[in-house]
């Protein structure tokens, strides 16, 4: 159970030339191809779990949905398979009982691939996990993993704690400008991530900062109009 862990190497990427097996459309694709240019949220799941994966899966996508931002276009939520056992049905078996077979404004895509293309993604990731013969299941840490577009890991978060508002500043600040609107960027600059907590913070001394600057700025302001109003008193 010790190997069983996430610890991302510094500057950890995931290797974006790897190869799965779309199981919705039956087709082989690049992770590459699967983010598209977006930051992803990714899920490594085992499609036979009984246990943790289809709440993490639920909860995954219905944070997604609460943060409001457009799947497929400002971000992507990617599932693989840990087991290289696990065949296309058996995700899209898992998919359905935990999200339904409805449209879903958050619906992953779910890819399989070989032992090869899984422990290749998973050791550049520093994702532990071991087969348990015991229940002919997989062990593995509860994490999702936050990929920006060019697949460097921008943060792990727990996705049994995500919610609506963290998970969209993730995703902007991964995004890096290509994602959410102006508001969210400014709030950026007041709110830091977490690490130990997996949510956004108020960074006092920066919130402080930037209060300072917009009253020196403002008084600034205030000096130069009081100047102007003088002149044209006197002419």
């Amino acid at each position: 159970m010790a190997r069983v862990a996430l610890a991302p190497p510094p500057d950890a990427r995931a290797p974006l030339d790897l190869v799965f097996t779309d199981a919705g459309e039956g087709r082989s694709l690049t992770l590459a191809e699967a983010a598209g240019g977006r930051p992803v949220l990714l899920l490594p799941v085992d499609y036979t779990c009984g246990n943790v994966c289809d709440p993490m899966l639920s909860l995954s996508a219905a944070a997604l949905v609460a943060t409001g931002l457009a799947e497929g276009r400002e971000y992507g939520f990617v599932l693989v398979g840990l087991d290289p056992r696990d065949d296309a049905a058996a995700a899209r078996r898992m998919l359905s009982e935990a999200l339904g077979d409805a449209p879903s404004p958050a619906r992953p895509r779910a890819l399989v691939g070989s032992a090869e293309a899984v422990a290749a993604l998973t050791r550049a990731l520093g994702y532990g996990f071991v087969p348990d013969l015991g229940t002919d299941s997989i062990a593995h840490p509860a994490a999702a993993i936050l990929l920006t577009p060019e697949g460097r890991v921008a943060h792990t978060l727990s996705p049994l704690a995500l919610n609506g508002r963290d998970l969209r500043l993730a995703l902007v600040e991964a995004g890096e400008g290509r994602t959410g609107t102006l508001s969210d960027r400014l709030a950026l600059l007041c709110y830091g991530f977490d690490a130990a907590k997996g949510v956004y913070t108020p960074l006092v001394r920066r919130i402080l900062a930037v209060a300072g600057a917009a009253t020196v700025l403002g008084i600034a302001l205030l000096v130069i109009l009081l100047a102007r109003a003088g002149r044209a008193r006197r002419a």
